[in-house]
């Protein structure tokens, strides 16, 4: 973890300055500036609104190696099977071919929460991660996908026994994360569907809301508190602990930036999303990052393929 990190975004909050961020999965990478000095090139929205531009963006796939990627899912599964995890996220990268611009993206997707950092990468996450308002700290964990168009799709998501129990061990594991920093947690509202697009497609999630109280101090400590709660659980596991370890035995890639989180604070509360829907440059060309929860009743095959739909820009 950086201290740097912590101490920064405590002497911001300590002072009152509104700020922006950025932090990657390992909390070793980061970058927060004061919004009144913020890079023109970087570009964030928070709840945005759908985008005027329409546009649309052609390019090839190269998927992970299947054989490779089920060779993964077993190793997780084994890990359940030894009582070491109960739920990890697998995640995994995907070569892009064709003539991509991050900046274009930005302005043209279709999410809630968007970002596009100095042309390094460019997400758009259907996720949040906090938010403070009113001394009160909320959580929003997503686990549970379905596409809309399947008969039934809804009543099919909210009955699944495996989303259902991925589900669950998500939102303990955040109550908890939440009881670290804040009192009076408890869960306002669960396993309720929200409507997103991705791409031509609608898509189904389940979502909770897990609600919390904050000290009025809260401010001085937003750095501790951040960094704390990191990473997020729906893009680690349960236990946190020993599945970020074993992310780090069994993905073979580094994460970098993705599933990291990025955030504004402006002096009376902070908004902050989680860094998946993810497309970064790298010397390889453009590289798309997904993934999904893993748990004894995953079936592997499915879980490859969620991977793959995963993919996709959410252009209207």
């Amino acid at each position: 973890m950086s201290i740097e990190f912590v101490q920064t975004l405590n002497r911001f909050g300590q002072q009152r300055t509104p700020f922006f961020f950025v932090v990657d999965y390992h909390i070793k990478q980061f970058y927060a500036e004061p919004l009144l000095t913020l890079d023109s090139d970087i570009m964030y929205a928070f709840d945005a609104e759908p985008p005027s531009i329409k546009q649309t963006f052609t390019f090839e796939k190269s998927f992970p190696d299947l054989q490779q990627y089920l060779r993964k899912i077993e190793a997780v599964q084994e890990e359940i099977r030894a009582g070491n995890t109960y739920l990890l996220n697998l995640t995994a990268p995907t070569l892009l071919h064709g003539d991509l611009d991050l900046r274009a993206i930005f302005h043209a997707a279709n999410a809630p929460f968007k970002l596009c950092f100095k042309d390094r990468f460019v997400c758009f996450s259907p996720e949040r991660f906090v938010k403070i308002e009113n001394d009160c700290i909320m959580t929003f964990p997503m686990k549970g996908t379905i596409d809309a168009s399947i008969d039934g799709a809804e009543e099919r998501i909210l009955n699944d026994e495996k989303e259902t129990a991925e589900h669950v061990m998500v939102v303990d594991l955040l109550r908890n994360d939440l009881a670290r920093v804040a009192q009076n947690v408890h869960v306002k509202r669960f396993r309720y569907v929200e409507t997103i697009q991705a791409g031509e497609k609608e898509l189904l999630h389940v979502s909770s809301h897990i609600n919390a109280n904050l000290e009025p101090t809260w401010h001085d400590r937003i750095g501790e508190m951040i960094a704390t709660l990191l990473p997020a659980g729906s893009i680690s596991g349960t236990p946190k602990r020993k599945s970020v370890e074993l992310i780090e035995q069994i993905e073979g890639y580094e994460r970098g930036f993705f599933t990291g989180i990025f955030g504004v604070y402006d002096a009376k509360g902070l908004d902050s999303a989680v860094m998946i829907r993810f497309i970064e440059k790298s010397d390889e060309g453009f590289v798309y990052k997904s993934g999904g929860g893993i748990t004894l009743l995953s079936d592997p095959l499915q879980e490859y393929e969620e991977v793959c739909h995963k993919v996709y820009i959410p252009v209207l």
